[in-house]
């Protein structure tokens, strides 16, 4: 038994507490309970006012696809393991950073790139063919949104299906430094099932210490993937453009997200300052939850199950 909260914070941050078994669909998921009708039928009345909707993602969508989140009480990567994910300057001035990364990149990827969309990207990309999502904002990596059909997005962290070089942007799809990596290394077959939220598992140094990591085809340079290493910045001109997409919508909608990274923080902060109205679906605490008018804390999975737009 687990005692969890239930934020209906309607701005009277009235607050409701209640006990429940843990119901998990998958091991990464953290401990939930079912979703109360009171709060559909205040999500489905916010839907059905809102014309133009703006959803921001984050780790808690992707982790009933079976991709652990950082953070996430005891299931989390932090909770389970002292794993940390590489740094952009570490990645940027170290061969053996980099060749510890991409090794461990290498042996993750037949099974990272292998998840698929669940029922919350289903539906969003439905959402979107039917007009009713007016933009999508992803803090994840993993491009199940595309994999589901979503098209109007914004990959906030990038991408870990896209490489590039960082001396002359030669650009290369992820299965391609697969196989480029594959050449570089004939004979080097290592294996692991910890798989990490941004495609990467972990290695022992003598496990690594022969793997060669292939320069850019083109120039020679560093390759590295499109995404954002904890450390760097999301690139300006993806924020103006997520910050001119919320400006035409008039409500946003947070999804498996705790909003404890500021990349994404700002996003909501706008959204309150904009008076639009913000609900949220998350398990656990939201930063920030004073923006929001109501937080269902279950699993968004489910409460999808239960969500038909009318």
């Amino acid at each position: 038994m687990s005692k969890l909260l239930i934020s209906f914070c309607f701005r009277k941050n009235v607050q409701i507490f209640f006990r429940s078994h843990s119901h998990h669909t998958h091991s990464f998921v953290p401990a939930n309970r079912p979703v109360l009708e009171e709060e559909l039928y205040i999500l489905r009345k916010f839907l059905r006012r809102t014309d133009r909707l703006f959803v921001m993602t984050g780790a808690g969508v992707s982790t009933e696809s079976g991709i652990p989140d950082y953070r996430s009480e005891k299931v989390g990567l932090y909770a389970r393991t002292d794993h940390r994910p590489v740094q952009y300057q570490e990645f940027l001035k170290s061969a053996d950073r980099r060749q510890k990364y991409w090794a461990r990149n290498f042996v993750a990827w037949p099974t990272f790139s292998s998840f698929q969309p669940n029922i919350c990207h289903e539906s969003l990309a439905q959402w979107e063919r039917e007009g009713r999502l007016s933009w999508l904002v992803t803090q994840n990596v993993d491009a199940l949104h595309t994999k589901a059909g979503s098209r109007r997005v914004t990959e906030l962290h990038g991408c870990s299906h896209r490489v590039h070089c960082l001396n002359c942007s030669h650009k290369m799809t992820r299965p391609a430094m697969q196989n480029l990596i594959t050449d570089w290394n004939p004979g080097w077959n290592i294996e692991s099932v910890d798989i990490a939220p941004d495609g990467d598992v972990q290695l022992k140094d003598e496990q690594v210490k022969e793997f060669k990591v292939p320069p850019c085809p083109n120039c020679g340079g560093i390759l590295k993937p499109e995404i954002i290493f904890f450390g760097d910045n999301v690139a300006r001109p993806t924020v103006d453009f997520v910050f001119n997409k919320l400006k035409e919508c008039d409500a946003m909608l947070l999804l498996g997200t705790s909003l404890y990274i500021y990349s994404g923080y700002r996003f909501a902060k706008a959204a309150h300052e904009q008076k639009k109205p913000i609900g949220a679906i998350n398990i656990g605490l939201i930063r920030g939850d004073d923006l929001l008018d109501f937080q269902i804390n279950a699993r968004c999975g489910e409460v999808f199950s239960h969500i038909k737009i009318t």
